[in-house]
């Protein structure tokens, strides 16, 4: 019998990824949104800390255990930032986000050069048994790169056509489902809690 997790996200686009390498262990991801209908507020000044409020939220709506992910872009240049305000860089929601976002970082960066321009992708997955959990599981990964100087790619969401793979010149929207999954953040860090869970 699968077990049932709920994921601290109404994101579509997470709920498939995880949910399809999380089966394998038995594990069926449930959207928060079928017990709650406000997301939790991200009052943490970390990841981490915003990972388990995220958790904690969605355990207490529905009594199961739940999983949480909070990520965002470092920009050394920028000391860190847009970092735990990456979805929120450019002030703005709905459906221009991503480009209003990624616009916002490209004029940051105007007259910096390629070699300055470092950055990586976070990822922090939080994993609680019940509200009050203790002693949650908590699993982090980075993706080390750049920035380019400007959009390459179709495919992926948010700073993926900006985001240069380190050592490579190619960007995160190049890349194939299956081919980000198996390098990115996000993908990395889940490895680690499967092999955590298991």
């Amino acid at each position: 019998m699968k077990k049932k997790v709920v994921l601290a996200s109404g994101n579509a686009g997470k709920l498939a990824e995880f949910g399809q390498n999380l089966a394998p262990i038995g594990i069926e991801l449930i959207p928060q949104s079928v017990f709650v209908a406000v997301e939790a507020e991200e009052t943490g000044l970390s990841f981490v800390e915003n990972a388990i409020i995220k958790a904690r939220h969605a355990c207490a709506a529905s009594g199961l255990p739940a999983l949480a992910d909070d990520s965002g872009l470092e920009v050394d240049y920028l000391m860190g930032k847009p970092g735990i305000h990456s979805s929120r860089f450019a002030g703005e929601d709905g459906p221009h986000k991503d480009a209003a976002n990624n616009a916002k970082l490209l004029q940051a960066l105007t007259a910096v050069e390629l070699p300055e321009r470092t950055a990586r992708f976070q990822c922090v997955l939080v994993y609680m048994r019940h509200a009050n959990d203790p002693v949650p599981l908590i699993c982090q990964a980075a993706w080390e790169g750049h920035i380019l100087l400007q959009a390459q790619g179709e495919g992926g969401f948010g700073y993926d056509p900006l985001f240069a793979i380190a050592g490579t010149h190619s960007s995160a929207a190049q890349l194939g489902k299956a081919e980000k999954m198996a390098i990115s953040h996000r993908g990395q860090a889940l490895k680690k809690l499967i092999a955590a869970l298991t």
